[in-house]
C-alpha cells in the first residue's frame, strides 16, 4: 500500500496562458469533445475564465505528478482527464478571447495598449518588491518580467491579476497595488488579446456562435478539473492539502470552495452570456 506523504504547504503560483499558436492548437484538439456535449450539459459561466485558466495551469505540474497514483489507486477514474486538462484549459482561454472579439472592436487596440503598458509596469514592480520579501513566487514574477511586446503584455496582465488575487489575503496592506488595479488587469489582458487577434485575423465568429463555443469549452475545462480534484481529494484526504494541490475555482464564492466538487452546486442549464458587457465573474 502506498504510504501518504507529508502535506504540501505552498500552493503553486498561477501561470500565464500559452502563446497563441499553442493555445489555438489546443482549441482545435478539444473541438470534437466540445461538439459532443449536449446543450443541457453546459454549465453556467460564473467565474473569471482567464484567472481560472491561470490557476489551473499553475497547479498542473503537481496534478500530473499524481497521475500514476490516480491510475493505480482509482482504476475506475477517467485518468485521461488529467492528460487533457491543459488542452481544455487553453481551449477555454481561446474561446473566451473569441467571445470577447465577437462583440466588436471593444475600445480599440491603441487605447487598450496605452492603458495596459503602465498598468503592467506598476503591478510588475509591486510584484517584484513582494517577491524580494518572499510574499510572492520569485520565479513566476521573473517569468512575467521576461515578456515583451503587446501580446506578452496582455498575457502578463492576466498572470499578474491571478498572482495578486491568489495571495491577496497575505499581501493586502503590504503593497501599493490596489484591488481595483488587480481586477482591471484581469479584464484588460483578455480585451487586449482579443483586439490584437482582430487586427491579425479579423472579426471572430458571430456572438451566438462564439458564446456557444465559450460555454462548451468552459464546461469541458471545469468538468475535467472538477473530476481531477475529486481524485486528489480521495488520495490526499489524510494530508488535508487538497486546496494546495488542486484549489477550488470557486473559493470564496458562496462557500463552494469547501466542497470536493466545484460543479455540484451549479445549475445545469444556463444560456451563454452575450459579449456586450464585461464577462461574468470579472
Amino acid at each position: 500500500m502506498v504510504k501518504p506523504s507529508a502535506p504540501l504547504k505552498k500552493k503553486p503560483a498561477p501561470t500565464k496562458p500559452a502563446a497563441p499558436p499553442q493555445a489555438a492548437a489546443a482549441f482545435d484538439k478539444a473541438a470534437p469533445d466540445m461538439d459532443a456535449l449536449e446543450r443541457h450539459a453546459l454549465i453556467p459561466i460564473n467565474i473569471d475564465i482567464p484567472r481560472a485558466v491561470s490557476q489551473v495551469l499553475g497547479v498542473l505540474p503537481g496534478l500530473l505528478a499524481l497521475r500514476p497514483l490516480i491510475a493505480e489507486r482509482l482504476p475506475t477514474h477517467e485518468v485521461g482527464l488529467v492528460d487533457r486538462l491543459e488542452t481544455y484549459a487553453l481551449a477555454a482561454w481561446v474561446a473566451h478571447l473569441a467571445w470577447l472579439s465577437s462583440g466588436g472592436a471593444q475600445n480599440g487596440l491603441k487605447p487598450l495598449a496605452e492603458e495596459a503598458v503602465p498598468l503592467r509596469a506598476n503591478l510588475l514592480g509591486d510584484a517584484e518588491a513582494l517577491a524580494r520579501r518572499g510574499l510572492l513566487d520569485a520565479e513566476t514574477v521573473a517569468d512575467i518580467r521576461a515578456g515583451n511586446g503587446h501580446m506578452d503584455t496582455a498575457n502578463d496582465l492576466v498572470a499578474l491579476s491571478a498572482l495578486f488575487s491568489d495571495s491577496w489575503s497575505e499581501i493586502a496592506g503590504k503593497t501599493a497595488a490596489t484591488e481595483e488595479e488587480v481586477r482591471r488587469a484581469g479584464e484588460l489582458g483578455p480585451q487586449l488579446l482579443a483586439a490584437l487577434g482582430m487586427r491579425e485575423h479579423g472579426a471572430a465568429p458571430g456572438p451566438s456562435d462564439a458564446a456557444d463555443r465559450r460555454a462548451r469549452a468552459f464546461t469541458l475545462f471545469v468538468n475535467a478539473y472538477d473530476q481531477t480534484r475529486r481524485a486528489v481529494t480521495y488520495l490526499r484526504w489524510n494530508e488535508d492539502d487538497v486546496e494546495t494541490i488542486a484549489p477550488s475555482l470557486y473559493k470564496g464564492r458562496g462557500g463552494r470552495g469547501s466542497s470536493s466538487s466545484d460543479t455540484d452546486a451549479a445549475p445545469q442549464v444556463a444560456p451563454p452570456a452575450q459579449p456586450g458587457a464585461a464577462p461574468p465573474g470579472t
